[in-house]
């Protein structure tokens, strides 16, 4: 059989439907062994160093360790768990609290004192910062609402131990009933933090004596005047609701026992909190909430509860809306009983709730019982052996970890396991991935924080920046004045950075960096280009924006990643006047450079190195088919043989065609040819960006551009360099797929 190890208990693991026997086990290591005279050795340890201290609230400590014990004793805490609430005042006033504790009672005690002490500590600090900041409120504080939710994170990075829990519980209780005695203001936020954190974790855990209590004292100063409205009503209908009560209780219980079923009926005492919710959440008046008349009836197994359910329902009038079965149905935390309102003659409802005495354990004392049965040994504890049933359902684990989601809404159930909680210098707490680095804390804490991160000290001690983070540490950090991050710290082998989030941050410093770097090097391209061609008063903005860019950084970027060529920009401040055919007047292709004079990859009547230019009417290139036209001094022309340019000329001087073709050979292919590209489409931002993107990634160089944009529709001609027209139609069906290209053709 599995087992869950929990805090003080050892809970197995149970088939469905199983219902669990507790187990007598020798004590874990969260255990605490009993000692012979443990509470009062514990007393006496502590009370030289306590007697004469006060807590920040203005308690004194020996009186509140006093306090605590015995809230523990009537929740069925052990001695040993009892002595433990004097230890863990005494670990701030001890030179070596662990060494020392450890000497005189035990590693277990002293590991649960100083784990204790951290979590006081933490609240402590946190409490001061809080106050200082409603001082100041301009101070760098986090709000109320914030730190009742870090403090809820804290209890849960500690809840571990169940110990620590149990501990802390019953010193906020005594807290409230400190100020609740002494008559003097509670301090800011522990009226929030025990309605909200504390009460909430007793009521997951089944200790109704202390959620009740502690929500009372909490609503009492957080609502004094609507507290003392709800008690003046009671108080108005005290003496004969006892009267009706006392009166339907007797009844109850000779009846039950005259039908051979041995209960015990009891009053029920009414909580403010739990009225002034059921009022709020039901919209109800005072007069309509129908549990401040209430009873309790035990009977000894569930059969009887039932039975004695029905004896109730055939005797008094019940309310059907108002039953709830938690025996067949148990609450989430274990909690079992049967829960009805009946009226009685007089029309009066009363609420009734039917259990045995094991649920009623259970439902006052929860988790505390269980635990306590379990530190009893085989002998028992007040009369409950320890190898005796138990019906607890749910396991201790479980019950923290919907404590977490009742209050966080997050569904994971890995939290505890996952997370550990930091403080900075003022107290802040900082939610961090187990193994966490000071680094990580940095750029938790904040990202310029995390980039300047140098050093660090943890509780004040300088450690190196690949040291893992524990609950509770104080963590501070040391930074340089400007600078950014190492590149060692993104080497998972070096063990500098856990969080996901600091290394995006740290990936997004150098990536910044990097784009820094870039846009410098395509800015000094394009302002290079601007001097050449005389144009240094355009405006930068303005260029990028008729090339399509949205700003002049995204030009830069773009040149220099070398995604975009400097060539439409030239072709930019330099108009293209529209070619025309002068057959009188022919241009010469200018050779590139490495290109011999004559050259030129033709063949005109099988010889080359005649003079020969490329008609810029229909711009041939290899593999088109071509016919040479003999012009008047200027050499051959050479155009595309469906040239319409060429058809009007051989209609009126057909006896100066001559066959041409293409050469082959070294000379033929390192030439390339201008073509012109002609594309219609809808206008928008960067569409000449994008076309002019595709013939750069295809290596066609584009030496010509021009532009035209009416009602919303754009015409462009791109002239590009290609040494073979073949390659062209795979990169107009590339110009095709663009956004808003509705044609693209070859001129």
């Amino acid at each position: 059989m599995k087992s869950l190890y929990i805090a003080d208990s050892v809970v197995p693991a149970l088939a469905p439907g199983a219902k669990p026997v507790l187990p007598v086990v020798a004590a874990t290591a969260h255990s605490l062994p009993e000692q012979a005279n443990a509470l009062t050795r514990a007393r006496a340890f502590a009370e030289p160093l306590l007697a004469c201290e006060t807590l920040d609230t203005g308690e004194n400590i020996l009186a509140h360790a006093d306090a605590v014990a015995a809230i523990l004793r009537g929740i069925g805490g052990s001695e040993a768990m009892q002595a433990a609430s004097y230890l863990v005042y005494a670990c701030e006033h001890l030179h070596k609290p662990q060494e020392v504790i450890a000497k005189a009672f035990g590693d277990n005690f002293a590991a649960l004192a100083m784990e204790t002490t951290k979590l006081v500590r933490v609240q402590r600090h946190a409490r001061q910062m809080r106050t200082a900041a409603d001082a100041a409120p301009l101070a760098l504080a986090q709000t109320s609402a914030m730190q009742t939710e870090n403090v809820r994170k804290m209890l849960l990075a500690f809840s571990r131990d169940l110990r620590v829990v149990m501990l802390r519980l019953a010193s906020r209780l005594q807290t409230l009933r400190f100020y609740a005695n002494s008559k003097t203001p509670l301090q800011a936020g522990l009226a929030d933090e025990s309605l909200h954190v504390f009460a909430p974790l007793a009521n997951r855990l089944g200790i109704w004596e202390l959620k009740w209590e502690m929500e009372d004292l909490a609503f009492r100063f957080s609502e004094p005047d609507t507290y003392k409205h709800i008690a003046r009503l009671l108080d108005e209908t005290r003496v004969e609701r006892e009267r009706s009560v006392e009166r339907m209780r007797a009844q109850l219980e000779s009846d039950l026992n005259a039908n051979h079923m041995a209960a015990k009926v009891s009053g029920r005492p009414k909580h403010i909190y739990s009225i002034v919710k059921k009022m709020r959440g039901k919209s109800l008046d005072f007069e309509r909430v129908y549990d401040v008349r209430a009873l309790r009836i035990v009977v000894a197994n569930v059969p009887e509860c039932y039975a004695a359910l029905s004896w109730v329902h055939s005797h008094f009038n019940p309310i059907s809306e108002e039953f709830d079965d938690y025996i067949a149905k148990p609450k989430v935390n274990g909690y079992q009983s049967l829960h009805t309102v009946v009226r009685d003659a007089s029309g009066q409802p009363t609420e009734i709730q039917i259990r045995t005495q094991a649920m009623h354990d259970h439902a006052e004392n929860g988790v505390a019982a269980h635990w306590a049965y379990k530190e009893a040994g085989a002998k028992g504890y007040a009369g409950v052996s320890a190898s005796g049933a138990y019906d607890n359902k749910i396991a201790v684990l479980r019950q923290l970890l919907a404590w977490q989601r009742d209050l966080s809404g997050s569904p994971s159930q890995a939290l505890m396991d996952d997370y550990i909680y930091v403080l900075t210098p003022d107290a802040a707490i900082i939610e961090l991935p187990q193994g966490a680095t000071p680094v990580d804390f940095a750029y938790s804490v904040h990202t310029s924080l995390g980039h300047r991160c140098r050093g660090a000290r943890l509780d004040g001690v300088m450690v190196p920046l690949q040291t893992p983070l524990k609950n509770g540490q104080t963590v501070e950090v040391t930074t340089a004045k400007e600078g950014g991050p190492s590149r060692d710290w993104l080497n998972p082998e070096l063990g500098y950075l856990v969080s996901h989030r600091a290394r995006t941050k740290v990936r997004a410093w150098f990536n910044a960096l990097a784009l820094t770097e870039t846009i410098a090097k395509g800015r000094e391209a394009v302002e290079k280009l601007l001097q050449r061609e005389g144009k240094t008063a355009i405006k930068l903005e303005d260029l990028a924006t008729q090339l399509g860019f949205a700003s002049a950084d995204a030009l830069f970027e773009s040149v220099g990643k070398d995604e975009f060529s400097l060539r439409p920009i030239e072709q930019l401040l330099r108009p293209h006047e529209p070619a025309q055919f002068d057959a009188q007047a022919p241009l010469l292709r200018k050779p590139r450079s490495g290109d011999q004079a004559g050259k030129s990859g033709l063949l005109v009547v099988g010889v080359d190195s005649l003079m020969t230019q490329m008609a810029k009417c229909c711009k041939p290139a290899p593999p088109d088919a071509i016919v040479g036209f003999v012009t008047r001094g200027k050499g051959v022309s050479v155009h595309r043989a469906d040239c319409s340019n060429l058809a009007e000329m051989v209609a009126k001087n057909g006896e100066r065609l001559i066959e041409v073709e293409w050469g082959l050979g070294q000379a033929a292919s390192s030439h390339v040819y201008p073509v012109d590209v002609a594309v219609q489409a809808h206008d928008r931002t960067g569409l000449l960006r994008d076309i002019s993107e595709v013939f750069t990634k295809e290596k066609m160089n584009v030496i010509g551009v021009q532009t035209q944009s009416i009602k919303g529709t754009a015409w462009m001609i791109f002239t590009v360099e290609v040494a073979d027209a073949g390659r062209l139609h795979k990169v107009l069906g590339m110009v095709a797929e663009l956004t808003g290209v509705r044609s693209v053709r070859r001129k």
